[in-house]
């Protein structure tokens, strides 16, 4: 990929710098697009190639760089060869670059970018994300929308790389709260409201208890007479915390279908009840584990008693507690999945837990604990719907598609659609995906629905807005013409900037597959929209020459379906009509 030119350059400089091929591909990089000047296709930065000779300055780096590009030569797909600010830029012939970048985008298809040198010799793994994990019976607050939407997105990338990923929703069903929720159910509860919406009901149960527990000692001690009847196995309370489960999930499963996200198990803390308290005996027979006055079980990281690296594994009646069912959680899909990399997607907040997590792995004497990997993200502040702060992901859901349906009808160009609904939530949530993946994902941001909803600038709204203009003109000149075209037909600025930008896709992969950021890809397709909507202006179909229409129709596809690529990626649907 890069369609082959990044190969065919790395030949040529390895016969002149006596280097293998395989050492200089990463090196050379394609040139990102400018608006102010054509550039060369593809540059290789000197500085690369000195990275272990400390001794380079500045001025020595540029003669190096025009020594090299003296004793390289044009061949037939580089055409030009130059040199700028430490690097040698080289560019491709004109029409073996118009031909080849379409004809691979089409033949590759949705692999496009993925069958690049860059990914070459890339070792199959075995991967595990685990990702949203909601409370069942808490609020599905904006963090876990966050972590779906994240965990979805590298879980999407990797499985597009050919690794082989498991998709794990880990629930927070088990703990204290189900002390409160079966006592509270029995005093509130009522069963045809469980039956009919069962998170709404929970929650408001839930909110009831705690404000009664608070001010009654007996709800309190109930309470946790209830979720020990759990912990020790009475048929009748798991009985009740099996039904609130298999209710959620139901629910939830609903609602993630709308969002486009799948897992391939629902597991959750309850399953490791058992297999935490052999954690606890295993921690115990290292001499890991130290009683406290209080009666509480810790293990001292640090291991001269520095209070910031001391973790509770144990409440004082014997009980598990988060960090306990994580450890049991990671040695059981080790055992499961014998993964090469375990990937926990949550909020900064928990930083600290899972660095604890993962040291308490290494010293139980597990060497995968290094495969794990916590990948954090920032707090979003001020987001809420016209019923007040969100309660519930569905919340967000009916918003943006009940926004999107309005914004629709106030827009003249909006055609008359088939499910309209359904569009408006597809539009709807690329907007919130993109404004959410536009930054840093450790960075906290503020959010905004005016902003989310503009159908200008750098939105979701104009991704999809763009995706359905290029659809329509495949519909509406239909595909008699893309059978061959003339390469000389698409040398106007335009279409060149286009195959130039068409030519970096796989770069923005590999930086996506490297720092799991998606504001890369994101970045990418806005530009690449950008200049699609220029083109769109200038290279009419309509009235020009079949030669000119044919291929000018071919470089719009091959926008839209690298477009349509990248958008899947980031857990959104291209619609085609809005």
């Amino acid at each position: 990929m890069a369609c082959g030119f990044r190969r065919s350059i790395a030949s040529q400089l390895s016969r002149v710098l006596d280097l293998p091929p395989e050492n200089l591909i990463k090196s050379i990089s394609a040139v990102p697009i400018s608006r102010k000047e054509e550039v060369a296709d593809f540059q290789l930065s000197v500085d690369s190639l000195l990275e272990n000779n400390n001794d380079h300055s500045r001025p020595d780096i540029q003669i190096q760089a025009m020594r090299l590009a003296e004793k390289l030569k044009c061949d037939t797909v580089v055409s030009e060869i130059s040199t700028g600010q430490g690097t040698v830029n080289f560019k491709i012939n004109r029409e073996l670059l118009t031909k080849t970048v379409l004809q691979q985008v089409i033949e590759d298809g949705s692999k496009y970018g993925l069958k690049s040198e860059l990914f070459s010799g890339l070792p199959q793994k075995r991967i595990v994300v685990e990702f949203s994990s909601p409370n069942v019976a808490k609020k599905f607050h904006v963090g876990h929308l966050r972590s779906t939407i994240i965990g979805n997105f590298i879980a999407n990338l990797k499985e597009a790389l050919g690794h082989q990923v498991t998709r794990i929703n880990y629930l927070g069903d088990w703990g204290m709260q189900f002390g409160l929720l079966g006592t509270g159910f029995q005093l509130f509860g009522y069963e045809e409201k469980l039956q009919s919406s069962p998170l709404q009901h929970l929650f408001e149960v839930y909110v009831q208890v705690n404000k009664e527990a608070a001010d009654d000692k007996n709800v309190a001690q109930s309470a946790h007479e209830f979720f020990q009847r759990l912990e020790l196995g009475d048929m009748q309370a798991l009985a009740l915390w099996q039904k609130f489960r298999d209710l959620s999930i139901e629910e939830y499963m609903r609602i993630y279908k709308r969002l486009g996200v799948h897992f391939d198990e629902y597991s959750g803390e309850s399953f490791y009840r058992e297999k935490s308290q052999e954690v606890l005996k295993l921690l115990d027979s290292k001499g890991l584990l130290q009683k406290t006055l209080k009666g509480t079980a810790v293990v001292d990281l640090s291991g001269n008693g520095d209070p910031s690296s001391i973790c509770t594994v144990m409440r004082s009646d014997g009980t598990s507690l988060y960090a306990t069912r994580d450890l049991a959680a990671a040695i059981d899909r080790m055992e499961k999945y014998n993964f090469d990399k375990m990937i926990y997607v949550t909020d900064k907040g928990q930083k600290k837990h899972f660095q604890q997590v993962f040291q308490m792995l290494q010293i139980m004497g597990y060497d995968w604990a290094e495969r794990c990997q916590h990948v954090p993200f920032g707090v979003v502040q001020g987001m809420k719907t016209r019923r007040g702060d969100v309660t519930f992901l569905e919340d967000v859901l009916n918003e943006i598609r009940l926004r999107m349906l309005q914004n629709m009808a106030s827009i003249k160009t909006t055609k008359e659609l088939e499910n309209p609904q359904e569009t408006a939530e597809q539009v709807g949530l690329a907007a919130l995906i993109i404004q959410d993946f536009r930054g840093f994902l450790l960075s906290d941001y503020q959010f905004s629905w005016d902003r989310v909803f503009q159908s200008r600038g750098d939105t979701g709204v104009f991704l999809q807005y763009t995706h359905a203009r290029l659809h329509s003109l495949e519909e509406t000149f239909g595909c008699g013409y893309l059978n061959d075209f003339n390469t000389a037909c698409l040398q106007e600025p335009q279409s060149v900037s286009i195959l130039q930008h068409l030519l970096r896709f796989d770069e923005v992969l590999y930086r996506s597959s490297q720092d799991l950021q998606p504001r890369h890809i994101v970045s990418y397709l806005l530009t690449l929209s950008h200049l699609a909507a220029v083109a769109h202006r200038t290279l009419h179909i309509r009235n020009s020459p079949p030669e000119v229409a044919g291929a000018r129709l071919h470089l719009f596809r091959a926008v839209r379906s690298v477009l349509a690529n990248g958008m899947k990626l980031l857990g959104i649907t291209p619609v085609c009509r809005m």
